[in-house]
């Protein structure tokens, strides 16, 4: 059972990682309390990125910068939900960076290379059942009528149906059911129960909201487009073409074949299409 969980070892701890922080903020309720929490995302996020690849490590990074923003707009600017103190803690940006590490390395998990897109299928189905919970069962015990959640299933279902990206989202679903739960339950944030601007109903939290991460990671592949000019000049021997970038937002066609490149870590690859090659 152990040699069975091993691989799964930096998701399982990252599962746990998130309702800690979570009920520690709700527990001790002050500015202080949110500061240490967040400086200790800080050194947790630095800690496991330090063995991923130079672009994915940039990835990461440039998703607590993208995730900030979104922070902003969704709890100060549009109010759609709202953090207990006002602000924006300080460990929820640095969270978003370990939400997509945890869904950025999903794809070399066993269950991935195993079962492929179809694991994520599964995910799928979940976040599906979620979102129709969300409509009939759920309103007469939460009273609320989850309309939000069920608007946000489409752009998830449509990245892991139409991407190669389809471990990170399913992952991505995963972490943040996991997250949201413990931080709603704790009184950290609480979403509205109807949006303002768009006056949509939403549960508490809603059922498939892990889909803004399909807005975040676009902006984020966007970002490391943009910067690989940069790059370029830094590295000036280690070119990676644009197409190289971008590929994961490509739709998945047949592969003649299949080679591997190192994961997170030792024992953990990560499955490259034949037809796209290493990069």
């Amino acid at each position: 059972m152990t040699s069975r969980l091993r691989p799964y070892w930096l998701h399982l701890y990252l599962l746990a990682y998130a309702p800690a922080v979570l009920v520690a903020d709700g527990v001790f309720r002050r500015l202080e309390a949110q500061l240490l929490l967040g400086a200790t995302t800080v050194a947790v996020l630095w800690l496991c990125t330090r063995h991923l690849r130079p672009r994915e490590r940039l990835q990461v990074w440039l998703c607590v910068l993208v995730a900030t923003g979104f922070e902003v707009l969704g709890s100060l600017v549009w109010g759609v939900y709202r953090y207990r103190l006002g602000n924006v803690p300080l460990y929820v940006p640095f969270g978003h960076g370990l939400v997509y590490l945890f869904g950025l390395t999903a794809g070399g998990l066993p269950v991935f290379r195993r079962h492929g897109r179809r694991a994520a299928y599964v995910a799928l189905a979940a976040c599906a059942a979620y979102a129709v919970l969300g409509l009939t069962v759920l309103p007469p015990l939460t009273h609320r009528l989850d309309v939000q959640g069920a608007l946000c299933l489409p752009v998830l279902a449509a990245c892991i149906l139409f991407t190669r990206r389809y471990a990170l989202f399913a992952a991505v679903f995963v972490a943040v059911v996991d997250l949201e739960v413990a931080g709603t339950l704790a009184g950290d944030w609480r979403w509205l129960a109807v949006a303002p601007w768009t006056h949509v109903p939403s549960g508490n939290p809603p059922s498939a909201i892990a889909g803004g991460y399909c807005f975040i990671d676009g902006a984020v592949l966007l970002l490391t487009a943009a910067l690989e000019p940069l790059r370029r000049r830094l590295r000036p021997g280690l070119p990676i073409p644009l197409t190289a970038l971008l590929w994961p937002w490509r739709a998945a066609s047949p592969a003649t074949g299949e080679e591997r490149r190192p994961g997170w870590s030792a024992g953990l690859e990560l499955p490259v299409d034949a037809d796209q090659g290493g990069h």
